[in-house]
């Protein structure tokens, strides 16, 4: 019998035709129609200049649309407790699949929040000290230091046959220390600076801000009947004294008015200390800082645990001591204990671990809080939970996944990525270093320019075809800074001696003064804590760091860097009226949408809708106010200005301002000419905020300037602009201490300290001082190789 072959169709089966993700119509912020095909199970990089559109292309449209569809998959119940995500504005997109945002955003300054906490690493390891730990105390909760142990007795109904009262115990065993209630340390109040001892009430004892004799305090104080508030505080029974500073909210009626007394601490822990405190007033935070003291908790030593908790021991380790332990140390531990009942625990606790040092952040502590991680450590830390994960045909959206790393540590970083790509997950990636832009398989790159300058796709292909394509990104993606011929002469030193903080060892060191100095390193290597924890602070000094600005869609340049306060009154003044008539969140606002610009409509479960305000067209002020002109514009048309036409504007003719200008000038000093004044602070990308802050700190009086990673978010052809204004800074007279990886900085310097070697414990150590040429010559750091490669010197160059 013959057998007939079969033979498989040439034809490809209709579910492999899916391959890439297609966008129509993006329009998103500043995109103008933008229509593009990403190939899927690839890496694809995203370029452009700050304020391009990535950010708009990638999170805004590609993955908030996959996330809002996930989102709709579930019941409206459930939904009614999930954020709404309104659509993007887009016409059409095919082809999307699930997707994981890895993004830049801190990770929250909880003081409960802790690396090991954000990780389950804690939760595995409570889990372990209650199976093996010696002696048992407890389950896991025994060992949370979120967890107040609980106690219970009383009298409780049983309905079997007949009721019977039955007495009950309860307890539970929590691992919180219960005097600093699993903080890790204790904040006292100094009531020195409360109040004036010496002075009675009426002579104005309290030196709390807003706490006057002449308003709703004065009329609480005298009427409360608690005190004589004409007796001085230091001649006060310890009853008064009591009813001044600790009592309860009782209510008393004074001049027949019901009104509730508080004492002072009490008051002030509702009214300040219950707030954050980077969300003050300026006059209150500095308030604060003076009258509250913290210190390591005295009965758990900062561990955040009880005796109970911190008595239970495998070996000779506590759970204390495993989350102090340096993760890389950790690991080697966890590696040593044999113990067949708990396997598969100890595989998952060391598969996390071993991540951790995987990628680059073996240093940490399990205990670190996760407010103190800088932006770099706090995304890397949430790619922990994508490494070993078995999914696959994901979409992962990583935001500057190199920011915060040095040249050593970028190559593992690009490693990490190929890997989740070879799994094959589709890997969309914003990203400005070359080294990274090397590896994609596929580029994007937007512009030409920023804001409304920019938002069109000016190139898309390979890495190679890039490099001959002429955008701006293709011009300067083989750009090298060279060493400066000549370095400038230190005015003076400032000098640190013994510092300790975090894995510091006891460093000395000189920073010269007068010049720009880099301090750089590997990434855990100790430069934040040299610089942050033994030069801000000090007088003359101001530190731009790498923390979030805050603001919400009301919020925009104008109002943050307090360019609005100028531009009012210079509106007042030429016609005569009121300067709060100027402002969409004051007397000027229109009724209608109460100066917002949009009508909010909420939907319930679904995506809120935003519609422009018909009555002001989107204006958001009151017609009447719009009649009033300066040098022929009114306010709508000054907001809607660029900042290098505002510049332009204010700094001569009718509407010349000098306040106005010299803020304006700051601002395009940091290349940030092309936003708009009245551009929400909610669309603008991390770069840009960023270079927002840097020009509203430059304002500040003092002769020392810290830049914590100025160049993060810059686009290779905006470094060129950002060393011009160091330069420009150092040149008039000011010390500029950066910390920074980018090698184009380092070569830029004229004084360089290096530390290291490693990171965690095997750092810090300052490894080298001296001038950029003489860190490439002798090529004895991690750091001077990598310089040394990218100067392109060769090695026998003599400098």
């Amino acid at each position: 019998m013959a057998t007939r072959k079969t033979t498989q169709p040439d034809t490809q089966h209709v579910a492999d035709r899916h391959d890439r993700i297609r966008v129509q119509g993006a329009r998103e912020n500043n995109l103008k129609d933008v229509n593009i095909e990403l190939p899927k199970r690839r890496l694809t990089v995203f370029t452009g200049v700050s304020g391009s559109g990535k950010s708009s292309l990638v999170f805004d449209t590609i993955a908030a649309e996959s996330q809002r569809m996930i989102n709709e998959t579930y019941s409206a119940f459930v939904q009614g407790f999930m954020p709404t995500l309104a659509r993007p504005d887009v016409d059409r997109l095919d082809g999307l699949t699930t997707a994981i945002i890895v993004d830049q955003e801190r990770m929250g300054a909880n003081p409960r929040a802790t690396v090991g906490t954000a990780t389950d690493a804690n939760a595995m390891l409570r889990i372990l000290f209650s199976r093996l730990g010696k002696p048992h105390i407890g389950p896991p909760g025994a060992f949370a230091f979120n967890v107040p142990s609980v106690q219970a007795t009383g009298v409780i109904t049983v309905e079997r046959g007949n009721k019977t009262a039955q007495k009950q115990t309860f307890s539970r065993a929590g691992g919180m220390c219960p005097r600093c209630e699993g903080m890790g340390n204790v904040s006292d109040i100094d009531l020195a600076q409360l109040y004036d001892a010496s002075k009675s009430l009426n002579d104005g004892a309290v030196n709390i801000p807003g706490y006057s004799m002449e308003g709703w305090y004065g009329r609480i104080f005298r009427g409360c009947g608690f005190f004589d508030p004409d007796k001085p505080i230091a001649r006060f029974t310890e009853r008064e004294l009591h009813d001044l500073l600790h009592k309860e909210a009782t209510k008393i009626k004074v001049d027949g008015i019901n009104l509730t007394y508080m004492g002072l601490i009490p008051s002030i822990q509702k009214s300040f200390l219950s707030k954050d405190v980077d969300a003050l007033q300026p006059h209150i935070r500095a308030f604060v800082d003076r009258v509250v003291t913290f210190q390591t908790c005295p009965d758990c030593h900062g561990t955040r645990l009880n005796e109970a908790a911190r008595s239970c021991r495998i070996g000779q380790i506590s759970i204390a001591d495993a989350c102090a332990m340096q993760i890389s140390d950790l690991a080697d531990w966890i590696r040593g204990i044999a113990e067949p009942s708990v396997a598969p625990l100890l595989e998952a606790l060391q598969q996390t671990l071993d991540s951790f040092a995987e990628i680059g952040l073996g240093y940490l502590a399990l205990d670190r809080p996760t407010g103190t991680l800088s932006g770099g450590e706090a995304q890397r830390v949430k790619m922990i939970r994508h490494l070993g994960s078995a999914l696959t045909d994901v979409t992962y959206v990583f935001d500057e996944p190199t920011v915060g790393l040095h040249p050593h540590d970028i190559q593992r970083m690009n490693g990490l990525l190929l890997r989740l790509r070879d799994k094959g997950n589709t890997v969309l990636v914003v990203e400005h270093k070359p080294e990274t832009i090397a590896i994609a398989d596929h580029v994007v790159d937007l512009g030409p320019g920023a804001g409304s300058a920019g938002g069109k796709v000016v190139f898309e292909g390979s890495v190679d075809a890039l490099r001959g394509s002429g955008t701006l990104t293709g011009r300067h993606l083989d750009d090298r800074a060279q060493l400066k011929p000549a370095v400038r002469q230190p005015t003076g030193k400032l000098a640190i001696r013994g510092a300790d903080a975090h894995n510091l060892q006891q460093v000395d060191v000189d920073i010269p003064l007068g010049v720009l100095v880099v301090v750089t390193g590997v990434a855990g290597s100790g430069k934040s804590s040299l610089v942050h924890g033994s030069v801000s602070g000090r007088d003359g000094v101001v530190a731009v760091d790498q923390s979030a600005i805050r603001g919400s869609r009301r919020s925009n340049p104008a109002t943050y860097t307090g360019l609005l306060d100028p531009i009012r009154t210079a509106f007042a003044k030429a016609n005569g009226v009121k300067p709060a008539l100027f402002s969409a969140n004051s007397e000027g606002a229109c009724p209608a949408c109460n100066g917002a610009g949009v009508i909010f409509t909420d939907l319930a479960t679904m995506a809120g809708v935003a519609t422009p305000c018909e009555e002001c067209e989107g204006k958001r002020f009151q017609a009447a106010v719009l009649a009033y002109h300066l040098g022929g514009r009114n306010i709508s048309e000054v907001l809607a200005m660029s900042v290098t036409e505002a510049a332009a504007f204010f700094g001569a003719g009718e509407a010349k301002t000098p306040a106005a200008h010299a803020i304006l000038a700051r601002l395009d000093g940091v290349g940030l000419g092309y936003l708009s004044l009245g551009q929400p602070l909610t669309t603008l990308s991390g770069g840009e905020r960023q270079r927002l802050k840097l020009a509203t700190q430059m304002a500040e009086k003092g002769g020392i300037y810290v830049l914590d990673e100025p160049t993060s978010g810059l686009h290779l052809a905006d470094v060129a602009q950002l060393l011009g204004l160091l330069d420009r800074l150092v040149d008039a007279g000011k010390s500029v201490i950066v910390i920074e990886h980018h090698q184009a900085v380092m070569a830029h310097a004229d004084w360089i300290i290096d530390l290291g070697p490693g990171a965690g414990h095997d750092g810090g150590r300052v490894v080298f001082e001296g001038t950029p040429a003489e860190l490439v010559e002798r090529r004895s750091t991690l750091t001077g190789k990598h310089l040394a490669a990218y100067v392109g010197a060769t090695p026998d160059a003599e400098h």
